[in-house]
C-alpha cells in the first residue's frame, strides 16, 4: 500500500536528490547571488537560499515516504546500485526500508526547521554564506548515512558531518566554543579510525562491502573471532557518536557551546547515526559478536541512564549554577542509554523500542534545545539560578506560552504516556525483560530494573526544571525579583530580523518602571512555525505509535532473521 503511486524510477530519483541536493546547495550558497535574487540584503538572499534548499529536500522526503510501499517495509526500495570503484568492489548503493525512512524524514524536517529559524534568528558569527553552506553539507552527510548500503560509503558519509559541526561550534558557538569543538572532533575522529578498521575487516573477510548481502548472510561467512573483533572496533566508533557512557564527555561541552540550531541538529540527528549503525551493521552482520558484547553494552547503557539523570539532578539543584543547555545535554546521555539497552536485547521488541526512542528523542530534544535557546535569548543567560526568578518573575509570569511549551517538552521527555517519549522506553524495558536466546535473563532483568529506576530519576529532574524555570522560587533572596530591572538579551547578529523581535531587546516594557514584573517577548511567529511540527509529531507518535512501529517492525524482524521474512 502506498499513499500515492510513484514509479520506481521516480523513487530512485527522489532518494538521489535528497542525498545530493544539499551538497549542490552548499556549493551554490558560496557563489554570489544572481542580481534578481539578492533582495535588499545579500545575507537575506543566502539565508533564503538555505530555507529553499532544505524545504525542497523535505518535500522530496515526504514524497518518498508517500510513495513508499508500506505493505513491504522490510524490502529495500528506491534502490540505486552503480559500480564506483571496481577494484575494491565499492558501489554507489542507495536504498531505504522501514528502519531508515523515519530517520531520513526526521533529518530533512529538523534541518528545514533550523534553516527557517536561522532566517529570522541568525547566530552571531562570521559570514551567513559559510553558515548556510555548513548546515547543508551537514544535512547531506547525515541523509547519506541513512541511505547508503555500502560499508565504505557509510564510513565516508559518517565522517562527512564532522567538519561542518566542528565549524558550527567553533565559529558560531558561545563561551568555550574552541575547546568544545576540539573535544568533539578529537573524540569522534579517534573513534572513527577504529571503526574504519572494523569495517575493512568485515569487507575483506567476507569478500563484499554490500550491507544488504552481508545482512542476508547474517554472519555465516565470518568466524566468531572475526565478528568479536569487528564488533569491538566498529562498536567503539559508533558508541562515541551515540554517545555511550563513559565516552560521552564531549557531548555536554559541545551542546553548551553550540548555537541553538547546532544543538538541535547535534541532538536530533547526529546522535542517531551511531545507534543506526548498531542496528544496520552490527546486529545483522556480526550477530555472534554482538551476542558476546550485548551484556556489556546493556551494562554501560543502564549506567549511562542513571549517570545522566544524576548529573541532571546535580545541575538542577538550587545554588549549583547549572546551565540549562548542559542539563538537556546530560539528559540525552540517559535517553540514548535506553536506545542502547534496546539494541543490546537483540529482540524485535527491544530493537523496535530503540528505533522508536531514537525518533522520539530527535523530536523532543530538538524542541527542548529550540526552547532553551529562546529562553537564553530573552534572559541573556541559561543559568538555572538566574532563570528561577521569584514567583511571577519566571516564565509562567513573564512569557506564559513559552513556559507552557517548555513544560510540555519536559513532560514529553520524561516519558509521559500519550506522548512520543513513552513508547520507546516501555518497549526497551519489555525487551530487556525477555532478551534474545543465549543472553542471561537474570542480568537483563536487573538492567531492566535499573533502567526503570532511571525513568523515575528523569521525572524528578524534569519536574524540578519545570518548577524552577516556569514557576519560579519563593525564596526572598531570589536572584531575579519583580523589582529588579530586566536584563537585556544580547544583540542578534546582523541579518534579516522580523520587525520588533530578534535584533531588538527581548524584554518588552512600556512606560515608567513599576513594581510589576516586566514581561518577556512571548512566542514569535517564526518560532511558532519552527516548533509546531515538533509538538504535533510528538503528540501523534504518542497517540498513534503504530504509524512508526508498522514501518520498523517487519524490517527489524527480517534483519534479525538474517534477511529471511
Amino acid at each position: 500500500m502506498t499513499v500515492i503511486d510513484i514509479s520506481p524510477s521516480v523513487m530512485q530519483f527522489l532518494l538521489a536528490f535528497i542525498v545530493v541536493a544539499p551538497l549542490l546547495g552548499a556549493l551554490a550558497a558560496l557563489l554570489p547571488a544572481p542580481p534578481g535574487l539578492r533582495g535588499r540584503n545579500p545575507d537575506q538572499a543566502v539565508l533564503r537560499h538555505g530555507v529553499t534548499v532544505t524545504g525542497a529536500v523535505l518535500v522530496a522526503a515526504i514524497l518518498l515516504a508517500a510513495g513508499f510501499d508500506h505493505d513491504h517495509p522490510a524490502m529495500m526500495q528506491a534502490t540505486t546500485d552503480i559500480s564506483w570503484i571496481p577494484a575494491l568492489d565499492v558501489r554507489i548503493h542507495l536504498g531505504i526500508d522501514g528502519i531508515s525512512l523515519p530517520l531520513l524524514v526526521l533529518t530533512a524536517l529538523l534541518t528545514f526547521l533550523c534553516a527557517l529559524y536561522s532566517y529570522f534568528k541568525l547566530p552571531a558569527g562570521p559570514s551567513p554564506k559559510a553558515f548556510v553552506a555548513l548546515v547543508l553539507v551537514l544535512e547531506s552527510g547525515t541523509l547519506a548515512t541513512f541511505a547508503v548500503l555500502d560499508l565504505l560509503l557509510f564510513f565516508l558519509a559518517f565522517e562527512m558531518v564532522l567538519i561542518p559541526m566542528y565549524f558550527l561550534i567553533a565559529r558560531w558557538g558561545g563561551d568555550q566554543r574552541q575547546a568544545a569543538a576540539w573535544k568533539f572532533i578529537l573524540y569522534t575522529l579517534l573513534g572513527s579510525v577504529v571503526m574504519l578498521l572494523g569495517l575493512l575487516l568485515i569487507g575483506l573477510k567476507s569478500g563484499t562491502f554490500d550491507m544488504v548481502a552481508l545482512a542476508t548472510d547474517n554472519g555465516r561467512g565470518l568466524t566468531t573471532s572475526v565478528q568479536v573483533i569487528a564488533v569491538l572496533a566498529i562498536g567503539l566508533g559508533l558508541a562515541v557518536k551515540t554517545p555511550m557512557w563513559p565516552l560521552h564527555s564531549w557531548l555536554p561541552d559541545a551542546h553548551t557551546a553550540a548555537p541553538t540550531v547546532g544543538s538541535v541538529l547535534l541532538a536530533g540527528v547526529l546522535l542517531k547515526m551511531g545507534t543506526y549503525g548498531f542496528v544496520r551493521i552490527l546486529l545483522p552482520v556480526a550477530p555472534d559478536g554482538m551476542r558476546t558484547f550485548a551484556p556489556y553494552l546493556a551494562a554501560f547503557a543502564v549506567v549511562g541512564i542513571v549517570y545522566g539523570s544524576l548529573a541532571c539532578l546535580a545541575l538542577a539543584r538550587t545554588g549549583a549554577k547549572g546551565d540549562l543547555k548542559r542539563l538537556i545535554a546530560y539528559s540525552s546521555v540517559g535517553h540514548m542509554g535506553f536506545v542502547l539497552l534496546g539494541i543490546a536485547t537483540m529482540t524485535p521488541t527491544g530493537v523496535n523500542g530503540a528505533l522508536f526512542a531514537n525518533i522520539a528523542h530527535g523530536l523532543i530534544t530538538g524542541l527542548l534545545f529550540f526552547l532553551v535557546g529562546a529562553v537564553k535569548d530573552r534572559y541573556g543567560t541559561a543559568d538555572l539560578d538566574t532563570l528561577a526568578g521569584a514567583t511571577g518573575a519566571a516564565l509562567y509570569g513573564r512569557a506564559p506560552r513559552l513556559g507552557a511549551l517548555l513544560a510540555f517538552a519536559a513532560v514529553a521527555s520524561l516519558g509521559l504516556p500519550g506522548l512520543a517519549g513513552f513508547w520507546g522506553e516501555m518497549l526497551t524495558l519489555f525487551g530487556a525483560y525477555s532478551p534474545a536466546e543465549g543472553l542471561s535473563r537474570p542480568a537483563f532483568r536487573t538492567f531492566m530494573a535499573i533502567g526503570a529506576f532511571g525513568t523515575l530519576l528523569t521525572a524528578a529532574y524534569m519536574l524540578i526544571v519545570v518548577r524552577r524555570v516556569c514557576m519560579g522560587e519563593h525564596a526572598p533572596h531570589s536572584r531575579l525579583s519583580p523589582d529588579e530591572p530586566p536584563q537585556q538579551a544580547p544583540r542578534a547578529a546582523d541579518g534579516p530580523q522580523p520587525s520588533g523581535t530578534a535584533g531588538s531587546p527581548s524584554l518588552e516594557t512600556a512606560g515608567p518602571r513599576t513594581a510589576t514584573t516586566p514581561q518577556l517577548a512571548d512566542i514569535h511567529p517564526y518560532e511558532a512555525a519552527a516548533w509546531t511540527p515538533l509538538v504535533a509529531l510528538t503528540v501523534l507518535a504518542g497517540l498513534w505509535p503504530a504509524v512508526l512501529l508498522g514501518l520498523t517492525d517487519p524490517a527489524v524482524q527480517q534483519l534479525l532473521a538474517g534477511g529471511k521474512s
